[in-house]
């Protein structure tokens, strides 16, 4: 299954993926040759903890070199300006408490809502794909039925 990603995304999980390949690994093995050198290795913690962390930033490679392999780069001129897609920038009213928000639309790779990056398989996101301006949906919520009014649907800045 490939995994969406905006350019953006792309640019950024590149980015990590060099810093722990090139940064990262040589940090963790001068850690890893400095604990060994301490002696003992049965009743070092250093060491296990510097191995510890090598199996982090291992695994975290070996995820990203897999998210990478599968991308599908959305092609932010393909994304529709009257439609709701990956790379959109929606602004929405949730109807009950008469808030609104601004999401951007992106694959579930880069999801973040901290950041306001909706993924397009979340209930609001699945809710609002392929959705018109001026459109109302309702989102299932564990506290009960969301109406949601799209107020704007613009492209990405560059």
């Amino acid at each position: 299954m490939a995994n969406i990603l905006t350019y953006e995304g792309l640019k950024a999980l590149e980015a990590e993926l060099e810093e722990l390949t090139v940064n990262k690994r040589k940090e963790i093995s001068q850690k890893i040759k400095e604990a060994r050198e301490q002696g003992d290795l049965s009743e070092n913690a250093e060491y296990d903890a510097a191995k510890e962390e090598q199996r982090i930033i291992e695994g975290r490679i070996e995820e990203l070199q897999a998210i990478l392999k599968d991308a599908e780069v959305v092609d932010e001129d393909d994304v529709r300006s009257g439609k709701v897609n990956v790379g959109s920038k929606v602004t929405i009213l949730d109807v009950e408490l008469d808030e609104t928000v601004e999401y951007n639309i992106v694959g579930s790779t880069e999801a973040n809502i901290l950041n306001n990056l909706i993924s397009n398989e979340s209930p609001l996101g699945r809710a609002i794909m392929g959705r018109k301006k001026g459109e109302t949906v309702e989102v299932e919520t564990p506290g009960g039925v969301v109406k949601y009014k799209i107020l704007k649907i613009e492209k990405p800045k560059k």
